[in-house]
């Protein structure tokens, strides 16, 4: 399974609403001015399957999507910024 990547300088991520580390970086991330796209995959089978499937049958959030299609589980906000050149 894959899923749609996102535009260049964005990110999808996939959360809960009761993440910690989700809401942590979300704030970061808008902080930052890093646009992304977030995905509740509480309430999206196919995401928490994508979730699942990058993260070795676990449903670990926030997991990031790149533009160029490689995923980061729990990334720190350098990393990010890194990851999309910024």
């Amino acid at each position: 399974m894959t899923q749609a990547t996102p535009e260049t300088g964005t990110v999808t991520m996939y959360s809960t609403t009761w993440c910690g580390y989700c809401r942590r970086l979300k704030s970061q991330l808008d902080r930052e001015g890093i646009a992304y796209t977030e995905v509740n995959i509480e309430l999206e089978p196919e995401a928490a399957s994508f979730v699942e499937q990058v993260n070795g049958g676990n449903q670990t959030v926030p997991t990031l999507l790149f533009p160029d299609g490689s995923s980061a589980t729990n990334p720190s906000l350098a990393e990010v910024k890194q990851r999309l050149g910024v």
